[in-house]
């Protein structure tokens, strides 16, 4: 690749889009491990998660043809040409994820390349959300009298072993498959085949940050994990993972528009928190409400600052000379 204006801003967005991406999405997928494994040397769990992402890298590129995006990106065409404009969604990720707003990025992000994809994304996410929900508050209607008031009545005791084997299962199957959704959002930055070079270059640096994301625990978006009724405990963070991992993968094969499973995340966590008050009481009805609508309005704030920035990227392009393709006002670059 030539490192042209273009092309360093290509590789600036992608370095951006990397660290917001696994500050404020990855954490959904592995903070139930983190919180539950918190007694564990961090670069344990990083060798682990690390493993499965070189795994899932490597399968998508050969079985993509050089696409890490597992084919998510076809409808997102990289720009003729690059500007600081397509540099700043991932920059208000940043901003947002320290203030512990859990925005999608699929919605920040992919929208400013193809801002007419957005309905179709909003439809699944918000379709994800819902299916979320009842998943969550359907399984813990059904498990909490036989199975789950066990889990809070022991938790101050060590869990049996083979939770733990299926902990790590389940995180690792979870793990993957929210890979193959949200890779679309780091990669859209990048070529859409990738060569050797590059494969390993964005392998070492997806794996540098998620050492740091080990290291520091999680971050700011870990609280909503903790937040939540036990998710400490390795066997609801058992629970969690599964289910969720059922979901993504049932979202996957429905269709391959991306969607926001930041959306899904809260959506579960959202269902089975008011179950385990309906047949728990283990808080208040209102008190779980109140923290469902907590999280889906910093949800609805992430995405009502992704719609702005996607429609205000046709403006942003012209103002710097670029060029996104299908936004509702193209600019066409000079020569100069």
């Amino acid at each position: 690749m030539e490192f042209d204006a273009h092309h360093l801003l290509m590789m600036l967005g992608f370095l951006l889009a990397a660290y917001s991406v696994v500050a404020n999405d990855a954490i959904q997928t592995l903070g139930t491990f983190l919180s539950s494994n918190s007694h564990r040397p961090w670069w344990v769990l990083w060798l682990f998660a690390g493993g499965i992402l070189t795994a899932v890298f490597f399968y998508g590129w050969f079985a993509y043809d050089g696409d890490i995006s597992y084919g998510r990106l076809e409808k997102f065409p990289i720009p003729d040409l690059f500007t600081w404009a397509l540099v700043l969604p991932p920059l208000i990720v940043l901003i947002l994820t320290r203030y512990g707003i859990p925005v999608s990025t699929t919605f920040l992000i992919l929208t400013s390349f193809t801002a007419t994809a957005l309905p179709a994304m909003l439809v699944k996410s918000i379709v994800g959300y819902l299916v979320a929900f009842g998943v969550g508050l359907v399984v813990y209607l059904a498990i909490s009298k036989l199975f789950y008031s066990r889990i809070l009545a022991s938790r101050d005791r060590e869990p049996a072993r083979y939770w733990v084997a299926l902990q790590w299962i389940s995180t690792g199957f979870l793990w993957s498959q929210w890979l193959v959704q949200d890779l679309a959002n780091i990669f859209a930055y990048l070529p859409r085949k990738l060569d050797m070079s590059m494969l390993i270059f964005a392998l070492v640096v997806m794996l540098a940050l998620h050492a740091y994301l080990f290291y520091r625990r999680g971050g700011a978006i870990q609280g909503i994990v903790t937040s939540k009724t036990n998710t400490q405990d390795i066997r609801s963070a058992t629970l969690i993972d599964f289910a969720y991992a059922l979901i993504l993968i049932f979202f996957k094969e429905l269709s391959n528009v991306p969607m926001s499973t930041t959306w899904v995340f809260l959506g579960l966590l959202a269902g089975r928190e008011i179950g385990l008050v309906l047949m728990l009481k283990v808080t208040s009805l209102n008190q779980a409400g109140r923290t469902a609508a907590s999280d889906i309005a910093k949800a609805l704030a992430g995405l009502i600052v992704s719609i702005a920035v996607a429609f205000a990227m046709p403006y942003l392009a012209a103002y710097t000379g670029g060029f996104t393709h299908d936004h509702a006002h193209p600019v066409t670059v000079s020569p100069d």
